[in-house]
């Protein structure tokens, strides 16, 4: 059978970007297609670099706070926020601009519309039909919304970054990454944050280190946590905005309630049906280590998968997919396990690996961990003192680290050197034996006792 493109795939984010390009690179004929009217996905217009465009914002903050301490006279700064989005948004257009070229210089063609499968090797955008050897499924996902009354009165995560004015008031409402990093942002730029979490805590499923150090941290930044709050009901009164708690609880006057309570897999309107692609009881697609479906010639990447949902991890597996069919790496793939990743709250948190609790379930027995906390020699002149807090996991008689975990000041930036030794099998004794560099908050890491 002729087909109009050797591969095609449904989704301009991050993982169908790397997919396609990889691909053409090895002479693959290409199609990308994005429901938005630009390339790039979440990640690059309403994610990680929006996100992380307001976290050094939010930093700069934090700077401004400390800067008399070393000897600075700062006037009392006011944050612009309509400045400040209107740069983001330049930085953002630019890198659109650069996918577009990127393509052409690929040679991968782009459509725009909403892309549906008719069968196994054909899809539907607009009324036009192409044909494909290979489809691949890279739609991502939305956030969710509660099914509540008022829930129209709020906003995800896409209509944070679409605000145009900081408001003065905000209830976030979730207890992962996104409600942490947006709770953080928001109050050091000088928004009144309150953050309602569901159970005791935040951050479920990392170290406890991680939760009590980055909680602490917070509540010091002015951060109300309200615990154990789920919303059942908000409604507008005198031009602000009332959240009422399942409990019976009342958390009034916000400018804003943002819903940051997880994430939906795009697959409800995508056609699987007709292809006879399978989806979980979540609406995730299942692959095998291939990134394959349980249809032959459609492939699945992403958050879609419902395997750790993060940009690199959906880069990563798109380029070794591409290795593997179209440059004879047969057996190139993607592991799952040893995914360092950063949560963007202030302070940032690092981990990869598996926490204390995990490695005991696994190994039992054969699991020691090693600890510090100290106020790193930034904070020593400061009358604001954020402490690092850091965690090894280690396994059997060798001790290798299975797991790594810190908060506090550049953990983000000094983690990824560490994953790679980690990844690669690293020993206690491996990083005992490595020169530390003074001083520093990462030589803790190879000093730990």
């Amino acid at each position: 059978m002729a087909y109009d493109y050797d591969l095609i795939a449904i989704g301009g984010g991050s993982g169908g970007i790397a997919l396609v390009n990889r691909a053409a690179s090895y002479g693959a004929r290409c199609l990308i297609i994005e429901q938005d009217d630009v390339m790039g996905g979440t990640c690059v217009n309403r994610g990680c670099v929006p996100k992380k465009a307001m976290w050094y914002s939010a930093d700069m903050a934090h700077a401004i706070r400390n800067a008399p301490a070393y000897g600075f006279d700062v006037p009392q700064a006011k944050f612009d926020w309509s400045t400040f989005v209107g740069k983001r948004q330049n930085y953002i257009g630019n890198i659109n601009k650069f996918y577009i070229n990127s393509f052409e210089k690929n040679g991968v063609d782009t459509a725009f519309g909403h892309a549906r499968l008719i069968d196994k090797s054909t899809i539907d955008v607009n009324g036009k039909q192409y044909s494909a050897e290979r489809i691949a499924l890279a739609p991502g996902g939305t956030p969710t919304v509660p099914d509540i009354p008022g829930k129209e009165l709020g906003i995800t995560s896409d209509g944070f970054f679409e605000l145009q004015s900081q408001p003065e008031k905000v209830l976030v409402l979730g207890a992962g990454y996104i409600a942490v990093e947006l709770a953080g942002m928001l109050q050091a730029l000088g928004t009144d944050v309150t953050l309602g979490v569901r159970t005791q805590k935040f951050l479920r499923g990392f170290e406890d280190i991680l939760y009590e150090n980055l909680a602490a941290a917070m509540q010091a930044d002015g951060v109300t946590i309200s615990t154990e709050f789920t919303a059942a009901k908000i409604e507008k009164l005198n031009g602000k905005l009332t959240v009422h708690g399942e409990a019976g609880q009342e958390l009034e006057g916000f400018d804003e309630v943002i819903f940051a309570i997880g994430r939906t897999p795009a697959t409800s309107d995508i056609g699987l049906k007709a292809a006879g692609v399978e989806v979980n009881s979540r609406g995730y697609i299942p692959v095998n280590k291939f990134q394959e479906t349980n249809v032959a010639g459609i492939f699945a990447l992403g958050d879609v998968t419902g395997q750790a949902e993060l940009t690199p991890v959906a880069i990563a597996a798109g380029r070794r997919m591409a290795d593997r069919i179209y440059d004879g790496q047969t057996d190139r793939h993607l592991s799952y396990e040893n995914i360092a990743t950063v949560v963007f709250s202030h302070p940032p948190i690092g981990t990869i690996g598996l926490t204390e609790a995990q490695a005991r379930e696994q190994y039992g027995d054969e699991v020691n961990t090693y600890n510090t906390s100290f106020n790193p020699m930034y904070m020593a002149f400061t009358d604001h003192k954020v402490k690092t807090a850091m965690k090894l996991v280690v396994v059997g008689k060798e001790e290798r680290v299975v797991g790594c975990h810190m908060i506090g000041l550049a953990v983000d930036e000094m983690l990824q050197g560490f994953a790679v030794a980690i990844s690669m099998g690293a020993t206690k004794r491996d990083l005992d034996d490595t020169v530390a560099i003074h001083p520093t908050s990462a030589e803790e890491l190879v000093t730990m006792r």
